[in-house]
């Protein structure tokens, strides 16, 4: 585990204690490193009518997106978990398929097959957007 990659963990644990999840009680929280540094945080926020319900990772790069900073983001740190055992569970919690699908987003402008580190109860586990998302439809599909 490198020091920075730990905290980026450690910041996606801190952002899911302030999702809003009173229906499924399932926290998520996700740290996103750009190119300069900054990290951006985001959570998740759940509605009543389920489909309505937005994942800490759109959250985050919604956020880096609306500050300009789209472009920038390099790696992805995602830690979930019932409320108070969030990044407590045997196995990496991994992005649901609709995020892995707006990180592809951002792979393709980037040109980056970005690391994603899952937390889990002894640390994290690293892997590429490519193995969490083998082949994704991306801007390349539309020509």
């Amino acid at each position: 585990m490198t020091d920075s990659t730990q905290k980026l963990v450690q910041l996606a644990i801190e952002a899911a204690q302030t999702a809003y999840a009173p229906y499924s009680n399932f926290h998520v929280g996700t740290a996103l490193l750009l190119d300069t540094g900054e990290i951006i945080t985001g959570s998740n926020f759940e509605n009543a009518s389920y489909g309505m319900t937005l994942c800490a990772e759109t959250v985050a790069i919604a956020k880096a997106n609306s500050d300009g900073k789209l472009r920038a983001i390099r790696e992805i740190a995602v830690a979930g978990g019932l409320a108070g055992h969030v990044g407590k569970a045997a196995d990496p919690i991994t992005p649901c398929g609709r995020c892995r699908q707006i990180i592809k987003e951002v792979a393709d402008l980037t040109d980056i097959d970005i690391p994603v580190h899952c937390a889990h109860a002894t640390g994290y586990e690293t892997f590429r957007l490519s193995e969490l998302l083998p082949h994704g439809f991306g801007p390349a599909n539309l020509k």
